[in-house]
């Protein structure tokens, strides 16, 4: 007879997010996910498999979780420059979360070692740069932003500028520098 699992998946795999995302991959022990998970290790691999696949599985509920973030902000009847500015500011909020992001950490941690995250984290970039690039080119078709502006260049520039605010705000204690960084990267749009 089956046993039945005497836990929320999401709810231990949120768990197993904020162990990875403070620590990183490699010096997260077994036991320590048991630990902070508050589960048995047969239940974890029966449920996940071994610690790199609840690792896969932790970096896509991660991102599962931030698309519907940006979805949401996406989604607001404001300017596309606030919404990008909102994007950006988003980065610098602190929620009781690590600082940075788990998927930016791991694409360093992992990015030259582990083809299957290396190809996880370029495809959220992808994603990223998509959503930005429509958000654009939306503003360019409501006038917005100026229409002789290459979206994809752009898209590509505040990628760049967004994943070097995840990375500064894990150090970074001067806010206003931050908001600086992320006034100057709008300004390309004035």
């Amino acid at each position: 007879m089956a046993r039945y699992k005497e836990f929320e998946v999401n709810e231990v795999l949120d768990k197993a997010i904020q162990l990875f995302w403070m620590q990183g991959y490699e010096k997260t022990s077994m036991q320590e996910l048991v630990d902070f998970m508050g589960i048995h290790r047969r239940s974890i691999y029966d449920t996940f498999g071994d610690k790199h696949a609840l690792f896969m599985n932790a970096l896509k509920r991660y991102e599962a979780i931030q698309n519907n973030k940006m979805r949401l902000l996406v989604e607001k009847q404001e300017p596309v420059k606030e919404l990008i500015r909102q994007f950006f500011e988003s980065t610098l909020e602190k929620k009781g979360d690590p600082q940075g992001c788990f998927i930016v950490n791991s694409g360093v941690e992992l990015g030259l070692l582990d083809p299957e995250v290396s190809s996880f984290v370029e495809d959220s970039y992808s994603k990223t740069e998509k959503l930005l690039y429509n958000l654009i080119l939306f503003g360019q078709q409501t006038g917005e932003i100026k229409a002789h502006l290459d979206p994809e260049v752009l898209s590509h520039y505040f990628m760049n500028v967004w994943l070097g605010l995840r990375t500064m705000v894990k150090t970074a204690t001067n806010q206003e520098k931050l908001s600086g960084i992320i006034n100057t990267a709008l300004s390309i749009l004035d």
